[in-house]
């Protein structure tokens, strides 16, 4: 039974843990370009906070993932629903960090360019949306197997 709860509680540290520092990071790298932007055009401050916050949704999927993943656990929970909450998060919390730090790429590329002077807000959007999806999918594998059990 201890085991069971190790692992459980594994998979809990790696999906917040990872989908979390994604997140933070991703934030961190928008957040310098955002202080890089305002010394070129300040006026454009709500187009560059609205596209910097995206990366923090990984981190709430993460999140996510462990209020869904908390009911199960327990004493009583069996060595397979402790595995499939370790390997749940350890996919929600590698797709969370990777796609969080590579969304943030696309964003930080994107408001410096609308600092530039170029009219990119709506495709950097557009674009920023591609990396969350597999951010998104991630959380529905997870959201699926917890409903099994």
């Amino acid at each position: 039974m201890e085991l069971n709860l190790f692992l459980a509680y594994a998979g809990i540290l790696l999906m917040v843990g990872l989908s979390g520092y994604g997140s933070a990071k991703g934030l961190t790298a928008c957040g310098r370009t955002v202080v890089g932007a305002m010394r070129k055009d300040p006026s454009r401050m709500g187009q560059y906070i609205g596209l910097s916050a995206l990366p923090s949704s990984q981190g709430l999927y993460g999140f996510i993932g462990y209020f869904l993943a908390s009911p199960l656990i327990g004493p009583e929970m069996s060595f397979q629903v402790a595995v499939a909450i370790l390997l749940c998060g350890l996919l929600l919390g590698i797709v969370g960090l990777g796609t969080a730090i590579l969304q943030s790429k696309i964003l930080s590329n994107g408001i410096a360019a609308t600092a530039d002077g170029h009219n990119v807000f709506a495709s950097t959007m557009v674009m920023a949306v591609f990396p969350e999806l597999y951010a998104i999918l991630a959380l529905l594998v997870a959201i699926m197997t917890f409903l099994a059990f």
